[in-house]
């Protein structure tokens, strides 16, 4: 995205820290910002802060991904079409309630997976019709490069999340819209505060923030927030299944 010119760029789950580190990066080069979560009206702070402090109009919307029949409303009324989409909808849910409660798993799976999946569908929809162009970013998980037995339903969820995105992009090229798969690997977030987390891989959600603002800027195609995830990732991954399986990971 050329920063001469100053798109909007929206933010699906603007309530987590890393949603509002993205928003705040992109909205430090000065463009404009829709802020998309649930109780959107609980921002206000958070969206003033950012129009103040960066000189950039910051609206928010109300946005729920597991309202599925309100996600085309949503995308094709909306006066206005963002030049940047982000979808950073997670949540990790629980994986023992995942194992033993089929709503709990399902839960996983649509917040992780079939929400963001769709909505970015539709997004992408709009900026081919519209021919206005344009880039939609997913933020997946190192957690879906492959299925570990600590976390496998919300791995498995962003596993699909991460392949739609590469058939996304594929399906894209060469028709104005990009497509960005970003793994943020650990972050200190709320969620993690309190783990015993390695420094070297994990990441601030400032940090986080930076990278995708980048990888739009620089139209990359997948990227690990930190790069020495690449190399622990292909190492597991690696890994024999007969050794994998004898694995705590």
């Amino acid at each position: 995205m050329n920063d001469a010119v100053k798109r909007r760029v929206m933010v699906l789950g603007a309530r987590s820290e890393i949603g509002l580190a993205i928003a705040r990066a992109f909205a430090a080069q000065g463009h404009p910002i829709s802020l998309a979560a649930r109780r959107a009206a609980e921002l206000e702070a958070e969206r003033a802060d950012i129009a103040l402090r960066h000189n950039v109009d910051v609206e928010l919307l109300e946005f729920d991904v597991l309202e599925t029949e309100a996600l085309g409303p949503f995308v094709k009324d909306a006066p206005g079409l963002p030049s940047v989409v982000v979808s950073v909808i997670g949540a990790m849910g629980d994986q023992r309630d995942s194992e033993t409660d089929v709503a709990a798993a399902a839960q996983v799976f649509r917040t992780n997976f079939e929400g963001p999946a769709q909505v970015l569908s539709l997004y992408a929809e709009r900026m081919i019709s519209e021919g206005a162009g344009g880039t939609l970013v997913g933020v997946s998980s190192v957690a879906g490069d492959r299925g570990r037995g600590s976390n496998y339903v919300y791995g498995s969820a962003k596993a699909g999340f991460t392949a739609f995105l590469s058939g996304l992009r594929n399906r894209l090229a060469g028709q104005g819209v990009h497509v960005v798969t970003v793994k943020p690997g650990f972050v200190d977030t709320q969620m993690t505060r309190g783990m015993d987390l390695p420094k070297a891989l994990t990441a601030a959600p400032e940090e986080v923030g930076a990278a995708v603002q980048r990888a739009v800027e620089k139209q990359r195609n997948v990227i690990y927030v930190r790069p020495v995830w690449w190399l622990v990732m292909r190492i597991i991954c690696a890994l024999p299944e007969g050794i994998f399986k004898r694995t705590k990971l």
